[in-house]
């Protein structure tokens, strides 16, 4: 079977590009394991102390923190479209002043929403005074979907989505690169907010899933490619037995 150098190396590139981004995708799963159970290990560590000194994003993402300070009822932000046990509502997000300097946004729960009027806030309660806040610091109050940034405007009580960074060049907050979820009540104190937040979720059985495509794809430009040698290779003998069945009747004719 006579092999073609072109078809060949264009199935070979193919198979050692879906091959190569199959294991791409294999270890991102295993990234993600690994930071899954990082984030099981954080859920019962000790709280991480928050003040003024900036801490980075990457170094205490999904850890267990506390601060303390006194919330600023007068910045909050309500994010909307978050539901709850299919029910419409907000998320309310505040800066936390804390203690000693500086500030960090706290997103201390869930709050209905008024179906007949997205505007008319349900009642809680903010505490006037000093408070230690205990939660895990996540890179955003959660993203929602959102068609442009006019729903996330600056200076809007209602927002669909709010960056840290953002915020804190609107107001001129010295803020921390993370926001804290806040996980519990302060202790004497109910607000009247949910805090039954979901676990986060880093969704490695989709990487798997496109490992397993990727690979499918290689088995698939290999098959195509014995299949198509195969074919060519048929077509090859049939024409070379005409070709010599054809001869064989010109000699018969020249005798």
């Amino acid at each position: 079977m006579k092999i073609r150098l072109v078809p060949a190396l264009l199935i070979l590139i193919v198979m050692a590009v879906t091959i190569r981004l199959g294991f791409w995708q294999r270890d991102r799963a295993h990234q993600k394991e690994a930071l899954q159970a990082q984030i099981t290990q954080y859920a019962t560590s000790t709280p991480q102390a928050v003040g003024a000194a900036p801490l980075a994003l990457k170094d205490i993402e999904f850890h267990r923190v506390s601060a303390k300070g006194t919330f600023l009822p007068e910045r909050v932000v309500y994010l909307d479209n978050r539901p709850y046990n299919d029910q419409p509502g907000f998320y309310v997000v505040m800066p936390l002043k804390l203690e000693g300097g500086g500030y960090v946004l706290v997103n201390r729960g869930w709050l209905p929403r008024n179906i007949a009027d997205r505007t008319a806030i349900a009642p809680y309660e903010t505490p006037p005074g000093p408070v230690e806040v205990v939660g895990i610091a996540r890179a955003t109050a959660t993203q929602a979907f959102e068609l442009g940034a006019g729903g996330s405007a600056p200076h809007q009580k209602i927002r669909q989505n709010l960056g840290v960074a953002s915020y804190a060049a609107e107001t001129g907050l010295p803020l921390q690169p993370f926001v804290i979820q806040q996980t519990g009540f302060v202790p004497g104190f109910k607000d009247g907010l949910v805090r039954d937040w979901p676990v986060p979720d880093t969704d490695v059985e989709r990487n798997y899933g496109y490992m397993l495509q990727w690979w499918g794809m290689a088995l698939a430009a290999l098959g195509f490619g014995v299949y198509a040698a195969r074919k060519a290779a048929a077509k090859e003998r049939t024409e070379g037995a005409t070709r010599r069945q054809a001869g064989s009747n010109g000699s018969a004719k020249d005798a």
